[in-house]
């Protein structure tokens, strides 16, 4: 096994941390990403005018609708041809995402003008030191600090930067262009130049198509004497390809840019030559450093803008979250998740070289379970004891209502569970890159290649975000049941309706050829219940299968009406509870 060290590491240890470093520099961007946004945003807000849209009702309506309808407008656009060749019934489901799009932008384009506001914009220093804001920044700090560690660690770091700025001109080249017929009193072949602009290195195919017989070059025949830049030769209506594999790509183009080919027409028309060159990147790898950054801004935006838009809700949320992140009971569960997480490495799981699958189930299924415990929890003591301890009495008696104090504790349990999630998550995806590693080497083979270990660290991103959806949907459930019953009730509820969820597919399929009695109570079940098999990804990590988009905003939408259902519900079963 080559141990030849690399910048001071063994070659592995590059292998297993490019994939880290990669996503610690889209960390690295969405932190800088937000401090040009705050600088922007507090020049905005110093227009005359824009401060005072917030501020005034019947501007912040009309700002609110006006912004709505242009990011309404802006996604319908950008969404329409995925949607158009993902569905069937194209007419209808434009509609329905169009209906379902439109309060979702009101929501965002209000609390956007509400945070333009000049106080908005000068409390956000202070929004960040203080609720679940701070350890959240330290922990991108610290995964931003490995942005400039791993330089040190990785091979040809400068690279992936080169690539992501030639990320933008990647796409797809169709040019046609016409070509004259070669004189008749010329004894020499005239080659006339095309311009066509691409990286070889980028290039998955190139495709040519003429009307008549030409002759396509990468370089002028004065420059090449050997006659190794000639490209193809192309009959009339003949459709050519170039494999673009190394090899021949260095063969037929000495420049990693080339921006200009060569055509002789052979035929006794003008040639209309069609060419088409189909791009991928150099490293396609590098898309997750701006899709990391864009989760970072989003991550931060939301908490910004909830503190704008509502502000009694966000008060009660942040006394929830800060109360939460204090106790012992979350450090001792993120300290046993870290530890249980870099244990599952070392845990052989017999099964044939695929042991990397089960500690993706493994580790999801134990972040999951940790989480909704210090929801669960979260919503006993700081809801049901809070009603019997008389503290809720104390604080609906300033200007809160109880549909704040709800909401506000609610919203603080998922922000504390997101906590949660995003440092279990980092030590996960960092233990997973490193498994495709520790099974090579337990079995004497060859290092797998960084390729392969961001591969299996990437593809559990949407399995914590699935499992991040139903962790809320318990959470929402533990809200509304703490405003009736105490803790221990809650526990053993939440775990029955845990139980009933994950098994409610099951019972129904099992109860298809029993007594109608057995399929109603079945489908009852399945009604009543939340379906949180929907949220379950071990299919997709057996199968080694990739969670689709689409899915994903699927259960986005199921855990959102869930969770509004039950949040309802709990309003309900609050608005009429003595406190006294």
């Amino acid at each position: 096994m080559n141990e030849t060290l690399l910048f001071g590491v063994a070659p592995w240890v590059a292998q297993w941390l490019t994939p880290i470093w990669i996503l610690s520099v889209g960390v690295t961007a969405g932190i800088l990403a937000l401090v040009v946004l705050w600088g922007l945003f507090y020049l905005v807000s110093r227009i005359p005018g824009i401060s005072e849209l917030g501020t005034e009702p019947g501007r912040r309506a009309v700002a609110s609708w006006i912004g709505a309808a242009l990011l309404a407008a802006a996604s319908f656009y950008v969404a329409t041809p995925y949607i158009r060749s993902n569905w069937e019934a194209s007419g209808a489901n434009l509609l329905l995402f169009l209906l379902l799009l439109t309060p979702l932008c009101y929501i965002f384009s209000r609390s956007l003008v509400m945070l333009l506001t000049r106080r908005s914009i000068q409390e956000v220093p202070e929004a960040v030191r203080e609720g679940v804001l701070w350890p959240l920044l330290i922990v991108a700090l610290s995964i931003s600090v490995f942005t400039v560690m791993g330089i040190g660690l990785i091979r040809n770091p400068m690279e992936y930067f080169r690539v992501l700025q030639r990320w933008g001109t990647v796409g797809d080249i169709k040019k046609t262009f016409t070509i004259p017929v070669n004189s008749s009193d010329s004894a020499v072949a005239e080659y006339h130049p095309i311009d066509v602009t691409f990286h070889r290195n980028e290039v998955r195919m190139i495709r040519f198509r003429s009307s008549e017989n030409v002759e396509i070059r990468s370089r002028p025949i004065e420059e090449d004497i050997t006659m190794e830049a000639r490209l193809i030769e192309i009959t009339s209506r003949d459709v050519q390809m170039v494999p673009a594999n190394p090899g021949t790509m260095r063969v037929l183009f000495r420049a990693d840019e080339v921006n200009r080919l060569w055509v002789l027409n052979r035929g006794s028309k003008p040639a209309e030559v069609t060419i088409f060159v189909n791009f991928r990147p150099g490293i396609p790898e590098v898309a997750a450093i701006p899709l990391t950054a864009i989760a970072v801004v989003v991550l931060f935006l939301l908490y910004f803008m909830q503190r704008a838009s509502f502000p009694r809700m966000s008060a009660v949320a942040l006394a929830t979250a800060k109360s939460e992140m204090g106790q012992p009971l979350f450090t001792i569960l993120a300290a046993f998740g870290v530890l249980c997480l870099g244990a599952f490495i070392f845990i052989p799981g017999n099964t044939f070289g695929e042991d990397i699958k089960i500690l993706k189930d493994s580790g999801l299924t134990l972040i999951k379970v940790l989480a909704c415990f210090q929801a669960i929890w979260a919503a006993g003591v700081s809801v049901a004891e809070e009603i019997e301890g008389r503290t809720a009495l104390t604080v609906l008696s300033k200007p809160i209502d109880r549909r704040a104090f709800i909401i506000g504790k609610f919203v603080g349990i998922s922000w504390t569970a997101a906590l949660m999630f995003i440092i279990l998550g980092s030590f996960f995806i960092l233990f997973v890159a490193y498994k495709p590693i520790y099974d090579a080497r337990e079995g004497a083979n060859d290092d797998p290649t960084w390729q392969i270990c961001f591969f299996e660290a990437t593809r559990v991103i949407p399995g914590l975000m699935l499992a991040y959806m139903e962790t809320m949907v318990l959470a929402s459930i533990s809200v509304a049941i703490s405003t009736r019953l105490p803790m221990v009730a809650n526990f053993t509820i939440c775990f029955t309706i845990y139980l009933l969820g994950n098994l409610a597919p099951l019972i129904v399929q099992k109860s298809a050829d029993q007594f109608p009695i057995v399929q109603f109570f079945a489908q009852l079940i399945a009604t009543v219940f939340p379906n949180l098999e929907n949220f379950n990804t071990y299919a997709a990590i057996a199968g080694g299968k990739d969670v689709p988009v689409l899915y994903l905003g699927g259960a986005g939408l199921y855990c959102l009406i869930f969770t509004l259902i039950s949040m309802l519900l709990a309003l309900l079963l609050f608005e009429d509870r003595d406190l006294a």
